[in-house]
């Protein structure tokens, strides 16, 4: 095999393997153009990689609740911004803006959070 042959082997191998790692971080299921700000209360927390989620109960204005799911970034990210596992827990009340998930489910992309005791920060 000639080396030029090889060179273009060795970038197509290349290429193969790095698309499946650029699609899984789209984030062209939410709407990222703009935020939505709620409140509620967390019922779950899924400390994990690759993406982080939590799951907050939020009281509608007719009194109803809805849960709604919230992606967060990676443990790896969030620790560098300064979030830890133990931040905020199940029970607790936290507001936060995200960007919705396309087609109207209770679900979105964290932004930024604050939580009770009024820690702000991005948590994406």
């Amino acid at each position: 095999m000639s080396f030029s042959r090889f060179r273009a082997f060795a970038a197509a191998a290349v290429l193969a393997w790095a698309l499946p790692v650029w699609g899984h971080h789209s984030h062209g299921n939410y709407e990222t153009d703009h935020y939505i700000e709620m409140q509620g209360v967390v019922k779950e927390i899924h400390w994990i990689n690759p993406h982080t989620w939590v799951y907050m109960e939020v009281t509608n204005d007719d009194g109803s609740a809805t849960l709604w799911t919230l992606e967060g970034g990676s443990i790896n990210a969030l620790v560098r911004r300064g979030w830890a596992e133990d931040t905020f827990a199940i029970g607790d009340t936290i507001d936060v803006r995200c960007h919705p998930l396309r087609g109207g489910a209770p679900s979105c992309l964290f932004g930024f959070l604050r939580t009770a005791d009024g820690q702000e920060g991005e948590y994406d």
